[in-house]
């Protein structure tokens, strides 16, 4: 069985909002993220491993809040105290994570299912995060993560590059639609590729 796409009956490929005559490099790229396995890893007070000790597809968790350990096919994001999403295109992740973060002190879980991950990509993205979100995007930077609010819905904000400003959003399937549409509205006066 394959797996329903969260955003599959919204998310139209094109060309929107106030589009005309503009370069298509300076608008901003929308795009919904597929195939990724996720899973939220939390480590028990009373868990005696080392977190140095932990290697996930050559990737240390980090426990500094807001900061994410990341390659081209992983990323580790500080979600809480003592708690991570791991992202990745890898099918195999799973095996490591096992490995790794053994049930006597880790609660590991498959959240792959349950989350919408939008992309926006391009000179004016912070822009669009500024008109739903309360956080301070001027000090927001590469690998830098929060967890937030975007209209009234709970979101995780990774920051994957800064130049072209980056960002993955991801928040419960159950409300990836809505969050889709603000995110589409809010990038209207600026244009904007969906792809």
């Amino acid at each position: 069985m394959t797996a329903i796409s969260p955003l599959q009956s919204i998310h139209k490929k094109g060309l929107f909002g106030d589009h005309y005559k503009k370069n298509e490099s300076d608008l901003l790229n929308i795009s919904e993220v597929k195939d990724l396995i996720i899973f939220q890893i939390a480590q028990y007070q009373n868990s005696k491993t080392q977190l140095k000790s932990i290697d996930i597809d050559g990737l240390e968790i980090s426990s500094e809040n807001s900061k994410v350990s990341s390659n081209k096919s992983t990323r580790i994001i500080w979600t809480a105290p003592n708690t991570w999403l791991i992202m990745s295109t890898k099918k195999d992740i799973v095996k490591s994570i096992k490995k790794n973060c053994d049930k006597e002190n880790f609660a590991v879980t498959d959240i792959s299912h349950s989350r919408s991950v939008i992309q926006i990509k391009g000179i004016q993205a912070k822009e669009i995060l500024k008109k739903g979100c309360p956080i301070n995007f001027s000090e927001f930077e590469k690998n830098n993560c929060a967890g937030s609010v975007f209209h009234g819905i709970t979101v995780v904000i990774d920051c994957i590059n800064d130049n072209p400003q980056t960002f993955n959003l991801i928040t419960l399937r159950s409300f990836g639609e809505s969050f889709y549409h603000h995110i589409a509205d809010a990038s209207l006066e600026f244009g904007y590729i969906a792809t």
